[in-house]
């Protein structure tokens, strides 16, 4: 089958004040999304990934390469009326909550009983039923990004991009939406997630992309890419912290040693032969946290630990 959402070899480039610099948000950028999955689009602040749902909304043109979404060209008004489009700062006009959702099903082609209908399923599926008369510009951020769920969801769309959805929500209401995104994707769905809480997006997404300063560095399935690194975390006593760089003192007179699972066994070894004691071996899978970061920054969540504190008084400095 066609890809869903593809992006072929794009270049994206802002020009700065008077023309006198230019800044490249994405720099041959590729990418294909598949219907029927929960894609992550992560990266930091900066990366491009704003821009890169901006072109494939149509809001802004490439200014090299193309793409499509539903099988159109990018900003295609017949694709987007199959797209629910949440953005990462929600802008709603000051009406009630269930004239509003009415007001964008309709702009999407609903009419009569159906437009009716979906405006309340929209507003049960994200827990606003019981404020549908209440006035949007009184609502809390919270509720404001349900609303906007709600808004994306109302029109039943074959594909949902969705930029930060869950930023300002609370862990129930969180919840709702992650089981709400994965009853979508069993009906055949496809949901392209850009979000900073990868702990939301490693339990729900078949696949994810890292974006960093406008170019793809890594894509696949988190487990596959979760798992191409695993670590042996080892805990031994008898032995100086300095008999290993990666050493971590421990209570105890215990320390902590983090190998690759393929260098565990000549961990071992090399403790006996220094007279150590092995208290325990478990296996330790880095998060996406862990990969984010290195991916982004070079580091690992070790690194900044590692960082000096400021010092406590005047004299210590």
């Amino acid at each position: 089958m066609p890809a869903v959402l593809e992006f072929h070899d794009i270049i994206k480039e802002y020009r700065g004040f008077f023309r006198r610099r230019t800044v490249r948000a994405l720099d041959h950028f590729t990418l294909q999304v598949e219907q029927g999955e929960i894609f992550g689009f992560l990266g930091p602040n900066g990366a491009g990934k704003t821009t890169a749902i901006h072109l494939a909304m149509g809001f802004v043109r490439p200014t090299r390469g193309s793409g499509r979404m539903l099988g159109q060209r990018f900003g295609n008004a017949d694709a987007r009326r199959k797209v629910g489009f949440l953005a990462e700062n929600v802008a709603l006009y000051h009406r009630p909550a269930e004239t509003l959702v009415r007001f964008y099903g309709a702009l999407n082609g609903l009419t009569g009983e159906t437009l009716t209908r979906r405006t309340r399923e929209a507003l049960k599926t994200v827990g606003l039923s019981h404020e549908s008369g209440r006035n949007v510009a009184k609502f809390s951020r919270g509720m404001l990004q349900r609303i906007g769920l709600a808004q994306a969801i109302v029109h039943d769309p074959d594909l949902l991009i969705l930029d930060e959805p869950t930023s300002a929500l609370d862990p129930l209401a969180r919840y709702a939406v992650r089981e709400m995104l994965l009853d979508w994707r069993n009906r055949g769905k496809t949901i392209f997630l850009s979000s900073h809480l990868l702990s939301e997006v490693e339990l729900i997404c078949d696949r994810i992309a890292v974006l960093n300063r406008g170019r793809l560095v890594r894509t696949g399935r988190p487990a596959e890419l979760l798992e191409s690194r695993e670590e042996v975390e080892v805990v031994a006593r008898g032995i100086s912290v300095t008999s290993f760089p990666s050493a971590e003192v421990e209570p105890e007179n215990r320390i902590r040693i983090l190998v690759r699972a393929n260098e565990q066994r000549s961990t071992i070894e090399r403790i006996w032969s220094l007279g150590g004691e092995i208290v325990s071996v478990s296996l330790r899978k880095r998060s996406l946290e862990d990969l984010f970061l290195e991916l982004t920054s070079g580091a690992s969540p070790r690194d900044f630990t590692k960082i000096p504190t400021a010092p406590s008084s005047p004299e210590a400095i």
